[in-house]
């Protein structure tokens, strides 16, 4: 119930940022909330309308209109649920924490950028989507600032920030809004309201409605409903994953995803927006002692209870308090500490947390989160093939014991053998590398070995490279022999038939068997 009530706020506010009406944002709390509850893998999580979506909302509701949102929405959804049927929950972990950072971060800065018109009452019209656009209107309405709008703002900020040091169970942002509107409304403040903005929030249940695109409509809106697809899972599983620290849990990631699944295709019927999982509210649920899924149910059928019986007077709240309310949930979003200690991460790192971070400011979050993670892959593999070497060993054997012990105190090198070690994974990144170094080789060696004991992976690419050092070298009279490959690089050497050309009985198990079969090689 606690929960149910601090939803409230939150959606009426998401919703607004998000550039459409409360209701909408309560809806989705209600019907989100209860389905992400029922369905999910975790005990504890929260579902509703989050500061995530804002940014992703707003944009799709300024070029095709809430119902190109509804379709967006619903084909998230469809997205969400073949993900989790196909159980790549599990992949979700894979997206690196400076993109998460910095498109978290940013979307708090846009959040906090949005709600400077309500939190001072600036006198001006539509603001700007564009960042930059957005201040330099703020900038030139500067002069027409409420100051009756500001004193609601810091009222709430000053309730929020003293009321969260003392011991109670009743949130700030719940108190803030019940004082803030009963004082506009007792002093008769000229201040902006839900109800002179959008008119009165109807108390009557949603009927579910279809939306009317055209077939071009919906083929361009594949593009935002993956970024929901994509950002619902992240949200979602951080989420579950607090809550999992906070309870001593363990959540089931794929059926998380098949219940947000369901949540994004049946809300938007109802005149819904985007929901994933709250770590504010599901922290919220399980600090009031909520341990099971009921709890999530509760809150749902709570904020349903105060929508029909108690919305109208949810007209009443100030535009300024709502703002304020935001503000703080964009300064506990910015994640600031988090972004500053991964400065001092490696240049990678941080050239993906700044690149994620501007671009999701100054462009688009769609834009953003593709540039990122194709940045963080290229700079993944860069990485990867910095660490693979191919060196020559052939004075170094010399030096160790053989395979049978110290029975063989020094192994003998065959004159016109060459070995070289491939250390690392083996794939197109380390491709070129290795060619390269082969080809330095001076002379023409009768038989070289190459040593694979430390190449866990081999790629296509590094099989068509040992392929073509093998026909080079075969055309120069030179015999390639694989020794000590693992599991992956034979298994992959045989099924693509590499095997075959260099050779089975080339492909030995051990150096010492590859010296022996170099002296047999050498001999022909």
């Amino acid at each position: 119930m606690i929960v149910g009530v601090v939803a409230l706020p939150l959606a009426i506010a998401f919703a607004i940022a998000s550039g459409v009406s409360p209701d909408r944002g309560l809806w989705t709390a209600i019907i989100a909330g209860f389905l992400i509850s029922l369905l999910g893998g975790s005990r504890v999580q929260i579902g509703g309308p989050t500061g995530a979506f804002v940014v992703i909302v707003y944009g799709i509701v300024q070029q095709y209109g809430v119902d190109g949102l509804t379709v967006a929405t619903l084909m998230a959804g469809v997205i969400l649920i073949v993900m989790g049927i196909a159980k790549f929950g599990d992949a979700i972990t894979f997206i690196p924490h400076p993109l998460v950072i910095g498109f978290t971060s940013a979307i708090a800065l846009i959040i906090f950028s949005g709600e400077v018109k309500d939190l001072l009452g600036l006198q001006m019209g539509e603001v700007p989507a564009h960042f930059v656009a957005k201040w330099m209107a703020y900038g030139a309405a500067i002069t027409t600032v409420t100051p009756a709008a500001v004193a609601i703002a810091v009222v709430a900020l000053a309730i929020m920030l003293l009321w969260q040091r003392l011991d109670t169970r009743v949130p700030g942002p719940v108190v803030a809004l019940v004082a803030t509107t009963l004082l506009a409304r007792v002093l008769h403040l000229p201040v902006e309201t839900i109800g002179s903005r959008f008119g009165e929030i109807s108390a009557a249940l949603p009927h579910p409605t279809m939306p009317h695109l055209s077939l071009v409509q919906v083929v361009a809106l594949v593009g935002p409903a993956f970024t929901i697809a994509l950002l619902a899972p992240v949200e979602s599983l951080l989420s579950a994953v607090v809550a999992d620290g906070m309870i001593g849990g363990r959540h089931r990631s794929n059926m998380e995803l098949v219940a947000q699944g369901v949540a994004n295709v049946v809300t938007p019927l109802f005149g819904g927006i985007p929901a994933t999982g709250a770590i504010a509210r599901t922290a919220t649920n399980v600090k009031s002692g909520g341990r099971t899924p009921v709890a999530g149910i509760v809150h749902a059928v709570t904020l349903l209870l105060i929508t029909l019986f108690f919305g109208r007077w949810a007209s009443l709240i100030p535009m300024a308090t709502l703002a304020a309310i935001l503000v703080v949930v964009s300064y506990h979003m910015s994640e600031w500490r988090a972004f500053v200690a991964e400065l001092r991460a490696p240049k990678s790192d941080v050239a993906v947390l700044l690149v994620t971070f501007f671009l999701t400011v100054l462009v688009d979050l769609t834009v953003a989160i593709e540039v990122g993670m194709v940045l963080t892959a290229f700079l993944f593999m860069r990485r990867m093939a910095s660490v693979t070497s191919v060196t020559s060993v052939t004075d170094s054997l010399s030096d160790e014991e053989g395979d049978d012990g110290p029975l063989l105190d020094r192994r003998r090198i065959p004159a016109g053998v060459e070995v070289y070690e491939i250390n690392g994974p083996f794939f197109f990144g380390a491709a070129r590398m290795f060619k390269d170094t082969i080809g330095r080789i001076a002379g023409r060696p009768t038989v070289l070995i190459l040593r694979m004991r430390y190449v866990p992976a081999l790629d296509s690419t590094g099989m068509r490279t040992l392929r073509d050092v093998v026909h080079r070298t075969r055309m120069d009279g030179t015999v390639v022999i694989i020794a000590e490959a693992q599991a992956q690089p034979l298994a992959a050497l045989s099924g693509s038939g590499t095997m075959d050309e260099i050779g089975p009985d080339n492909v030995v198990p051990t150096l010492d068997a590859a010296l022996a079969r170099a002296v047999v090689a050498g001999s022909r």
